[in-house]
């Protein structure tokens, strides 16, 4: 949409207030103030599954710890897309809860329980396999970290855009306990408590609870229920057991449970067949469905460490995951049924990993074995209410999928080191997959429906299965202490699988599995610090070969009707740069920033043609969804000392360009914008109280975050648009002792 000159000034103004204003009063600091005072805090990660510093692991990543998060009120891991290079974490269109994950131009937009993430999401070790409920709340939280590019040898499959690690607080054995209210914008009440104990000299315990609470930005106008709300409990139990001086088991326990109506969407563009007119606030919608909605997530883990002797360490990490969705998706937000989609989603996993890691003067090693079994299965209705049709398509997907994995890194001297790695995976996977036509309106299986289906369209069994091998390789040179390059090979998959909305009926090839997608990425970086210690500064360049991407292709059927299939038909080309650098200019003001470009092309995409009745070459025609060309974000923060305490203010601002939702061109295309937000955090002398006052989106930028487009292809003008967060403002008061 287009941005008016006056917010573009506003905007100018706003960073040149933030810049300027940190900058005239670094000024009038004490001449005296030393250098060595204002010296950057190491950042430690677990990137390569063992500690180390940022600024020592060749790999592109993204540090966020927990003083950073709460400083900048950040409530879930979407925010954190504004603060990282070449990286979209959205909200997926009619939940506040399912996860659009796309790092370096690879995810995967479609939550349908067949289709494979492309990036990996991880809760400490434990890999969340589906992207429903993987919008995480921030919630006793030590540290979130992103991995950019393919991490398919220490991570594994699905990670071929990169990783994100959900990193929650240790137990520690003291006694602490923190609350903290928040009320805002919309109504928001939010309350969050947590704490931790020794039961034991060698047993403690912890755990944290949520409750999150906003009206909605808009409403359903002809029902009166709220559109964009919140309301959502989480909650997670910690337990940590040290048998002995060398080994020690951790237990966990967390779940979410999102009660938030399902979000209705923005009409594009005027009804073809109902008189209401268009809603002017993009929040507004209208419906023909009821907006309830729920989603259930759960997990539970064991997690045992033990230290074998100086050099072996030994990790097991078993850990079960489930989840359930059940919602409804009026898809042309229009009073009258004409594309209905009630939908139910559920999902089981479990997974063990075996860890041994190795360490000496010279050798890094970690290795294991990995084991995961899930069942992934769903039903969602397609109500074509004007038609007196209703399709039901639904069936499970049964996963077994075996992996072994080891990484090396060997110091040849102080200045050269190499790694190696390398991930052997095995997929078997089996898909029931039903479709059936009734007539007359039918809402799945809510026991108003007796008859049997006109049309059986589909109702096959198929399975399939997949072996890869995805290599790592890396030098390394540290051209000085605060100085080091690296150059990398990394591949990465993305599993294969069965289109679960197939339609044999029309096109009997529709049930054959399709294969992998593979990535190979080629990436050069460097990570420096400089100004004794003030300046950090870390770029990479990257090029990645993006193979038989999975891509659904259309097919026109003779005697009418067209019919699609999920097949590996396109090749592409992906390269780009990103930097990050954090300034401290003084022992009390700091600026980050950070910047991607990303320069991603279809090499060729074979699509075939209804009206030509052939398969062409399409890649002119396409481009990467999701995948600004251009992202940014520069930010301040600047401490004050008081009598009662400090006073820290922040602030950012962020870019990002424009921007396609499909690999087609669409009206749903988001042109560029920026969002700016501030935050003022007062925390006492004696680190009990801190009260914080945040404000997101000061200008009010009007953004497009996700959509639907069917056109006119059942009647009605479908274009509907689902849009970001507009202005709020949440003051929090937290205590802890």
């Amino acid at each position: 949409m287009n941005t008016p000159n006056f917010k573009q000034s506003l905007v100018a103004v706003a960073v040149s207030t933030m810049l300027a204003s940190p900058l005239a009063l670094a000024q009038e600091q004490e001449q005296s103030t030393e250098a060595e005072d204002a010296k950057l805090e190491r950042i430690e990660v677990t990137a390569r599954r063992t500690s180390e510093s940022l600024q020592e692991v060749p790999v592109a990543v993204s540090a966020f710890g927990e003083m950073e998060l709460e400083r900048d009120g950040i409530e879930d891991i979407t925010e954190l897309q504004y603060k990282m290079p070449n990286t979209t974490f959205q909200v997926s269109r009619g939940t506040n809860s399912t996860l659009t994950a796309y790092i370096r131009g690879v995810g995967q937009q479609d939550p349908l329980w067949g289709f494979e993430p492309g990036v990996g999401i991880y809760i400490d070790d434990v890999y969340v396999a589906r992207p429903q409920g993987a919008v995480l709340e921030v919630l006793d939280v030590q540290r979130v970290e992103v991995l950019r590019g393919p991490q398919g040898t220490l991570y594994g499959k699905n990670t071929i855009g990169g990783a994100m690690k959900y990193v929650t607080r240790d137990l520690t054995g003291y006694d602490e306990f923190e609350i903290k209210g928040t009320v805002g914008s919309y109504n928001q009440a939010d309350l969050k408590v947590s704490g931790q104990t020794a039961l034991a000299d060698n047993f403690y315990v912890g755990g944290a609870f949520a409750t999150l609470n906003r009206d909605g930005f808009g409403e359903f106008a002809n029902t009166g229920d709220e559109n964009y709300n919140k309301e959502l409990m989480t909650g997670r139990l910690n337990a940590k057991w040290i048998v002995n001086r060398d080994i020690n088991v951790k237990f966990a326990a967390d779940w979410t449970q999102d009660d938030s109506n399902a979000r209705g969407g923005h009409r594009l563009l005027p009804s073809l067949l109902s008189d209401e007119p268009r809603q002017e606030d993009v929040y507004d919608a209208y419906t023909a469905m009821p907006t309830w909605n729920e989603v259930e997530n759960e997990g539970y883990s064991m997690t045992v460490d033990w230290a074998i002797n100086n050099e072996w360490m030994f990790k097991s990490v078993t850990a079960y995951r489930e989840g359930s969705t059940n919602t409804n998706i009026d898809f042309d937000s229009t009073v009258n049924p004409v594309l209905l989609v009630p939908a139910i989603y559920e999902d089981d996993q479990t997974t063990q990993e075996f860890q041994f890691m190795y360490r000496d003067d010279r050798l890094d090693f970690v290795g294991g074995l990995y084991l995961y079994e899930g069942q992934a299965c769903g039903e969602f209705g397609t109500v074509l209410g004007l038609l007196s049709l209703s399709i039901d398509t639904g069936g499970c997907v049964d996963t077994s999928s075996e992996a072994l994995f080891g990484q090396a890194t060997y110091q040849l001297d102080d200045k050269w080191s190499v790694t190696l790695g390398g991930r052997y995976t095995r997929d078997d996977k089996e898909a029931d997959v039903f479709r059936y036509t009734y007539a007359g309106v039918k809402f799945l299986d809510r026991g108003d429906y007796d008859q049997d289906p006109i049309v059986i369209n589909s109702d096959f069994n198929q399975q399939a299965d997949w072996s890869k091998f995805s290599p790592h390789a890396s030098v390394s040179y540290q051209v000085a202490p605060e100085l080091m390059m690296y150059g990398s090979y990394s591949n990465g998959f993305k599993s294969g699988g069965v289109d679960m909305r197939a339609d044999v009926s029309l096109n009997p090839d529709a049930s054959n599995p399709y294969d992998p997608e593979t990535v190979d990425t080629f990436e050069f970086g460097v990570k420096s610090e400089m100004l004794d210690g003030r300046l950090r500064l870390n770029a990479a360049a990257f090029f990645s070969d993006y193979q038989d991407m999975q891509v659904t292709v259309q097919r026109a059927i003779e005697g009418g009707g067209v019919a699609s299939q999920v097949l590996n038909a396109a090749d592409s080309t992906v390269q780009g740069l990103e930097f990050e650098s954090t300034f401290s200019a003084t022992q009390s003001l700091s600026f980050t920033g950070s910047l991607g470009y990303i320069d991603a092309e279809f090499d060729s995409v074979e699509f075939f043609n209804p009206e030509l009745q052939e398969i062409e070459d399409v890649s002119d025609l396409w481009s990467f969804q999701n995948t600004p060309k251009l992202t940014a974000n520069l930010g301040f923060t600047k401490e004050f000392a008081l009598e009662s305490g400090s006073l820290v203010w922040s602030g950012s601002v962020a870019y990002r360009d424009d921007m396609q939702m499909f690999e087609v061109p669409s009206p749903l295309d988001e042109e560029a914008y920026s969002l700016t937000n501030t935050s003022l955090v007062w925390y006492s002398n004696s680190g009990q109280w801190t009260v914080g006052l945040h404000a997101k989106n000061i200008l009010d930028e009007e953004y497009r975050v996700s959509g639907y487009n069917f056109g006119s292809t059942f009647g009605e003008n479908i274009v509907t648009g689902y849009y970001g967060d507009p202005r709020t403002v949440a003051l929090s008061v937290g205590y802890q002792f």
